[in-house]
């Protein structure tokens, strides 16, 4: 199984949001830290508002920023509601199963129990574990403006 971009986007959005969450985070801050299209992240942020992960802030100093403490979004929550199906295989599409061993078949049930475990471990981590040091995601997020003026004074300078 394979995780969609939209999946993997929005992992990124929430960790920028926790490592600054004294400040709202602007779509075009987040969007030029990853190389992502604004249009693209904005296509991700109704996803990741309808689900209450993140809320939106309006007027000049607005943005976004979790709606929830990353200690109670788990990596699981976000996955689930950011893929579109969990299909190991064909039998778990109920509607569309041509399989004549569908309800006979000992695959079947080996891989739901290999779903389910896969959501267990997903659904012990949250957020804030994925950003637990903090300090050091928020330098390479160019977060911590001492990061952005230390690495500024020791660029090569041009001759």
């Amino acid at each position: 199984m394979r995780l969609t971009q939209q999946t993997s986007y929005s992992i990124r959005i929430l960790l920028y949001c926790a490592a600054n969450p004294d400040s709202n985070s602007r779509i075009k801050d987040i969007a030029a830290t990853y190389s992502i299209s604004e249009l693209h992240l904005f296509k991700i942020m109704h996803v990741l508002v309808e689900s209450g992960f993140v809320e939106t802030i309006r007027g000049r100093n607005g943005g976004i920023r979790l709606a929830r403490p990353a200690n109670a979004i788990s990596i699981g929550e976000v996955v689930r509601a950011t893929e579109s199906n969990f299909y190991l295989t064909d039998c778990f599409d109920t509607a569309n199963r041509d399989c004549p061993l569908v309800d006979s078949c000992g695959v079947n049930r080996i891989l739901a129990e290999a779903l389910r475990a896969f959501f267990a471990v997903l659904d012990s981590y949250t957020i804030a574990d994925v950003a637990k040091d903090r300090g050091q995601l928020r330098g390479l997020l160019d977060l911590d403006p001492m990061h952005s003026m230390v690495t500024a004074s020791f660029a090569p300078q041009p001759s």
